[in-house]
């Protein structure tokens, strides 16, 4: 689900961005705006660095998202009929978003690249998101500028105008992570943690884009998604959080659907587990993971945690960022994984040996477990965001001073990307 410049010229509600929705805009005669632009040609992928293409993304990115089209004839600013624009192979989309890369500064990642029509009247659509690091700039020779749109023109910023952008990126970067603070300290709370460890996970968004809350129905594909994913990050064998909740009712919270836990017998107490999807799409896990079953009759300490449960924790959280950002249309987030714990021992990172037994001679005992943050873009390649998970996990084990990961291991890159 998208919702566009195109979307609101027409009145139509979010939705796919299709080769019908852009006739029915020429036809209609949608003027540009703020957040659309006309173009009648590709810029030539030769020297596409030096071309204005790079101006006009980062001028949308500064004037908060839009979309560029190419393929449509304008007459004084609206739209009067297609053009085809000619070939556009991966090649040419690989070159678009490397200019938006190179000659923009900071880059503007994340951009959505539709092929519309079919021959004598294909178009390319590019959607330039939100951005929270403008001022974004362009460089050329040894002179920069801050572009931005006015109206249906794209001009330059002045001195005022740039120092109030970076005071805006200055203020959102604390927002956000007071946002992210909010969500780790409202999911720790309550949780038993002088006697057992507990996993805490939670993102948020940079830029929140969903235009409508998810129904009990979406929010259930969600959860049935996100277990796909978490068992193709980590697979079987540990303990995964999902596996102790109500992935088919979740139920409504604070603007939130809530899935419940289910361990509440006895012997499946020690694997609580609790994950909500909020309205605007940050997402929330919180898990036991200390004091599990060792054995048919026995259980690790309350601060013991094995690695492969954080691991799996890990992997049920990223894939719930995943399958959360494709229903809501958000695509960078904010991630903090932390372990609460208050007990009187130090908390330990358990490993196995070769034999696969617990083993705690690389351990290293800790009084207090620091939180791992990271952004992390999840619209991206599969592999990339899979890696993405494999670091974020590296980082969590190796502060208990375990080196290795059990679970997680993405397939190695095949090329430079």
């Amino acid at each position: 689900m998208t919702f566009t410049a195109l979307h609101r010229a027409l009145g139509v509600p979010p939705g796919p961005l299709t080769d019908e929705l852009l006739d029915a805009a020429v036809h209609a005669g949608v003027a540009e705006s703020t957040d659309l632009d006309w173009k009648s040609e590709l810029p030539p992928i030769k020297a596409l660095s030096q071309t204005d293409f790079p101006k006009d993304v980062a001028a949308m990115a500064n004037s908060g998202g839009g979309v560029i089209v190419f393929g449509v004839r304008e007459t004084q600013k609206a739209a009067t009929r297609r053009i085809d624009v000619g070939e556009f192979d991966e090649t040419y989309e690989r070159a678009l978003r490397s200019a938006t890369i190179t000659a923009i500064s900071p880059p503007v990642f994340g951009l959505n690249v539709y092929r519309l029509g079919d021959v004598g009247k294909r178009a390319v659509v590019v959607e330039v998101l939100a951005s929270v690091d403008g001022p974004h700039l362009i460089y050329k020779n040894d002179y920069f500028g801050a572009p931005v749109r006015n109206d249906s023109d794209t001009v330059w910023m002045k001195e005022r105008q740039i120092e109030a952008m970076y005071r805006a990126r200055f203020d959102e970067r604390r927002h956000a992570t007071e946002a992210l603070d909010n969500l780790f300290t409202e999911a720790a709370v309550g949780r038993n943690s002088h006697e057992r460890a507990w996993l805490i996970a939670v993102a948020h968004p940079r830029v929140p884009r969903l235009h409508h809350q998810l129904t009990r129905d979406q929010a259930r594909d969600v959860l049935a998604k996100t277990e796909q994913l978490a068992l193709l990050y980590a697979g079987r064998g540990g303990v995964h959080p999902l596996e102790s909740m109500d992935q088919l009712n979740p139920r409504p919270g604070l603007r939130r659907w809530v899935a419940v836990n289910t361990a509440t017998d006895e012997r499946s107490r020690s694997r609580e587990a609790w994950a909500s999807i909020h309205h605007d799409g940050s997402v929330v896990l919180a898990a036991a993971a200390g004091g599990h079953r060792s054995g048919s009759e026995s259980y690790f300490a309350g601060g013991q945690v094995p690695s492969v449960t954080i691991e799996c924790g890990i992997a049920d959280l990223m894939a719930l960022v995943r399958a959360t950002a494709a229903a809501t249309g958000n695509d960078e987030y904010d991630v903090r994984v932390g372990i609460d714990w208050f007990g009187e021992e130090p908390l330990t990172i358990l490993t196995t040996d070769n034999y696969g037994f617990t083993y705690e001679g690389v351990s290293t005992p800790l009084h207090r477990y620091t939180p791992v943050d990271l952004t992390v873009n999840a619209a991206e390649s599969d592999l990339d965001f899979y890696w993405h998970i494999h670091d974020l996990a590296l980082d969590c084990v190796n502060q208990g001073g375990i080196s290795n990961l059990r679970m997680i291991h993405p397939p190695e890159r095949t090329d430079q990307q």
